[in-house]
């Protein structure tokens, strides 16, 4: 199917960045048929339009995590054919190994820096609409680098490390933002950003903030000996 005559459905919960994409595409005279900006939205929009391909941010509404990835993921398993392309901040690979558990053909996976260049992205999107990949190349080195835990301590900022450390020694946020004259706010986000680094998507079996703990204490050698 020509690039040109995609049905195209955005998922992004940045007004900004959902309405420049919507208007770099159109300005591409590619039909956008509609914009979410969480995942109900996603899923209702590709219910109603049967787009050929949805762009979808990885983290969503309502705790910005991996929300639209599972959007993704069941947007697919509704509609088959649908072609999905992926945008992150930076490469989550826990949540780009969940979607690619389904099959590459018709998925990107891209940071979103690549939207600013536009023809490597519309080059990208075309692939997908044709029955292709597009992973981006600093996702595929990640997905192919050995994971073992000593590597991922590396991915963190110093403000990160800070906030871990302090997390190890038992503190919660707000003692954290105090000790770190920052707010609480910025806590959590940093607490998020951890979390996506060190792989630790949400799950039922683990609390992500004990097992990011336990992580840095064994990578500092001062995990107590069972």
């Amino acid at each position: 199917m020509p690039v040109h005559s995609t049905r195209i459905v955005i998922a992004e919960d940045d007004p900004l960045l959902r309405e420049g994409l919507a208007l770099l595409l159109r300005a591409e005279s590619l039909d956008v048929v509609a914009t979410a900006a969480d995942p109900d939205g996603l899923l209702a929009a590709v219910d109603a339009h049967e787009p050929d391909v949805a762009i979808v941010d990885v983290r969503m509404p309502p705790t910005h995590t991996d929300e639209g990835i599972a959007a993704a993921v069941e947007a697919r398993r509704r509609h088959p054919g649908l072609a999905v392309l992926v945008l992150s901040a930076y490469v989550e690979q826990a949540f780009a190994t969940d979607l690619l558990a389904q099959g590459s053909a018709r998925l990107g996976y891209l940071l979103k820096e690549r939207v600013g260049r536009v023809q490597e992205f519309l080059a990208a999107l075309r692939r997908v609409v044709e029955g292709g990949t597009a992973i981006d190349p600093e996702v595929i080195a990640q997905l192919l680098t050995r994971t073992r835990s000593d590597y991922r301590l590396e991915r963190l900022s110093p403000r990160e490390l800070n906030v871990l450390a302090l997390m190890a020694e038992g503190l919660g946020n707000a003692a954290i933002a105090e000790k770190l004259f920052v707010t609480p706010g910025a806590v959590h986000k940093h607490i998020r950003s951890i979390f996506a680094k060190l792989d630790l998507a949400p799950t039922d079996r683990t609390d992500r903030r004990v097992a990011a703990v336990l992580r840095y204490l064994d990578e500092r050698g001062s995990r107590p000996r069972r």
